[in-house]
């Protein structure tokens, strides 16, 4: 496929069909998705290859506390799992809720999933004497996720980046013997999909993009060029 036709086609896969995904398909995926960038090209990504369903299983319900949480706070007018703004539901409403299937069935459902790893070790994180969550470390992960999805994609295949297991990080590194200094970042359930989607809806250019600064005027390329 083209790039700009993969790129606008490639969405969140949350449902998957019967159809298995060969250990082969997976391989060129893996193979294409192993040329993203990371920080001083230093490769600190670890994929962790689940099929076997208790395991899958497990997984599924490590993510379920963060999934109740996320419920919760949206069902109360909240930005769920936002670091600026900490919950007011109290713990026993969060128990009580009940996630759609939506946030933890397709780890049980999707013929694979992906735990990537990133090693802690081996990141540059520029970011780490700000007074606010860092994030520059993702830089060296989820391009490779990205390109595993595209890669999916490519090959008639589909997944969506998770994260809700990872709130429950020791005891999924303890399920999965994962050692430190890695951090588990994404969780990706890959399947055939059951919908076929070929046109995404996302905000304009202009309405994220601006010239010079952050108040600056919109970028609008088609406007500029008539001016």
């Amino acid at each position: 496929m083209e790039v700009y036709d993969v790129m606008r086609s490639t969405p969140a896969v949350r449902e998957f069909t019967d159809d298995p995904l060969p250990d082969d398909v997976l391989g060129r995926i893996l193979d294409g998705a192993r040329f993203a960038p990371t920080g001083g090209n230093r490769q600190g990504v670890r994929v962790i290859v689940l099929r076997d369903q208790r395991t899958r299983a497990a997984l599924a319900d490590l993510a379920l506390p963060a999934a109740r949480r996320y419920t919760a706070q949206l069902a109360h007018g909240e930005s769920p799992w936002n670091p600026l703004r900490p919950t007011a539901v109290d713990v026993s409403t969060i128990e009580a809720t009940q996630p759609p299937a939506q946030m933890w069935a397709p780890l049980r459902e999707a013929p694979v999933v992906l735990v990537m790893c990133l090693d802690l070790g081996v990141v540059a994180a520029t970011d780490q004497d700000l007074d606010r969550i860092g994030v520059v470390s993702g830089a060296s992960v989820y391009p490779f996720v990205w390109n595993v999805l595209l890669a999916a994609r490519n090959e008639g295949y589909g997944g969506v980046l998770t994260t809700m297991a990872v709130a429950e990080e020791p005891r999924v590194k303890g399920l999965l013997g994962v050692p430190d200094p890695y951090a588990i970042a994404a969780v990706v359930p890959l399947g055939r999909p059951v919908h076929r989607v070929t046109k995404l809806r996302r905000r304009p250019v202009p309405e994220f993009a601006t010239r010079e600064r952050f108040d600056g005027p919109p970028f609008d390329a088609a406007v500029d060029a008539e001016e």
